[in-house]
């Protein structure tokens, strides 16, 4: 039993083949997924995929790199979607320093906002994180996250950072880069979270895992992910993915 925490086959890269994947995924022991809206254009279709599939769940959220489009009117948007009964979480949310689209301090307004909103509805928020680690952690301590907790998605910082996010009731989930021959930082993060904060993803369909490294990733993959963090920590695969499944289960309140 696998399940992938963060997929976004509700993006063009899946319009010709999205039933084959899934039966991919099904056939590679993917038993639940959150599939991730962070536009316009994906939040409706990560709705609309959590109600035709039973396996799949929805998150919604507004991502950093398109903070300055985001105005009061998607915050009340999320707000309303927030009650559908597929819906899991919020996000992904955070902060983007990559990409130069929209200015630091709207990143941060509009983060704070969606973490208010969180509170607000009670789910907890998904983080997406680039070249931000300090004011990320610094936000979310000031909005007092960890009333409803989260997960640092695709975890890509050292080790120093780990138990600042699980203090404030914050997951770690790790995808395709932990299989990265030359990643030393996720490596070392997966031999550090304890047990019951580890989570999987794939991210698809970005970051696929080695050997798929460069091409299209997809929730079968997630696997890889499994198998290596396995290795990691030297416990059996078996233990790996019934627990990060157990992980998942719990946090998204999955019975």
């Amino acid at each position: 039993m696998l399940f992938d925490t963060h997929v976004h086959l509700n993006v063009s890269h899946f319009d010709d083949d999205r039933e084959e994947v899934l039966q991919r995924a099904k056939d590679a022991g993917v038993e639940k997924m959150v599939i991730v809206g962070f536009d316009h254009e994906t939040i409706p279709k990560a709705i609309e995929m959590a109600e035709k599939y039973d396996y799949m769940y929805a998150a919604v959220g507004w991502h950093p790199v398109d903070a300055i489009d985001m105005t009061d009117k998607e915050l009340e948007w999320l707000e309303k979607l927030s009650s559908h009964p597929k819906v899991v979480a919020l996000g992904e949310m955070g902060l983007d320093y990559h990409w130069d689209k929209s200015p630091k301090n709207i990143q941060i307004e509009v983060f704070r906002k969606q973490i208010q909103l969180a509170k607000k509805v009670n789910l907890p928020i998904i983080i997406h994180n680039r070249e931000a680690t300090e004011d990320i952690i610094q936000v979310l301590q000031e909005e007092k996250a960890e009333e409803v907790g989260g997960i640092m998605h695709c975890y890509n910082d050292s080790v120093d950072y780990v138990d600042a996010c699980l203090a404030m009731n914050f997951y770690i989930s790790l995808g395709g880069p932990v299989t990265f021959k030359n990643a030393t930082l996720p490596k070392e993060v997966a031999k550090y979270v304890p047990d019951d904060r580890l989570l999987i993803e794939t991210d698809c369909p970005f970051l696929a895992p080695h050997p798929n490294r460069g091409k299209r990733n997809e929730p079968a993959y997630v696997k890889l992910v499994a198998e290596k963090i396995a290795e990691l920590r030297e416990q059996s695969y078996e233990e790996i993915s019934t627990k990060t499944t157990e992980n998942a289960k719990r946090f998204f309140g999955i019975k």
